[in-house]
């Protein structure tokens, strides 16, 4: 999915937003579905890998690190995302959080640009792809618990 929304976001709007959507749309439904910890990494691993193989730039490399960052924030919600008041606070700011820090450390490590750029620009383009993620994915959790999902892969709790 990311392979065709990094470049097209980047030809449209020169800016992070769909690319960062794409991550983190992933990201979340990966957590939602396993529960456990180190899902999100091994995800953000295994994808900035096959990314780079079939033609990414390396800065992808950067989503692999906010994918662990996203992975460690969770165990505040014990890496359940559930659809109530308390979870959707944790999830929402933890995505926040690592989507931002991707968008710093892009800049920083890979593009040459200054410390006010990422944290002012750059780093606020990154983290409305998280937020976008967040409104796009957590209705469909919403409509995936409302079909019993939970039941059928085995989760009680």
């Amino acid at each position: 999915m990311n392979l065709t929304l990094g470049p097209l976001s980047f030809a449209l709007f020169r800016l992070p937003v769909l690319h960062s959507f794409g991550i983190f749309f992933t990201l979340i439904l990966v957590a939602w579905v396993t529960g456990r910890f180190g899902t999100s990494t091994m995800a953000g691993i295994i994808g900035s890998i096959l990314a780079i193989l079939l033609g990414a730039p390396p800065l992808i490399v950067c989503f692999s690190a906010s994918a662990f960052v996203f992975d460690v924030l969770l165990f505040a919600n014990h890496h359940k995302i559930r659809i109530n008041r308390d979870s959707l606070a944790v999830t929402t700011i933890v995505t926040m959080l690592s989507a931002y820090l991707a968008g710093i450390l892009i800049i920083i490590f890979f593009q040459g640009g200054g410390l006010l750029y990422a944290l002012t620009f750059w780093g606020i383009w990154t983290l409305a792809g998280g937020l976008l993620a967040l409104a796009i994915t957590l209705p469909i959790i919403v409509a995936l618990e409302k079909a019993n999902v939970r039941k059928i892969k085995g989760d009680t709790d």
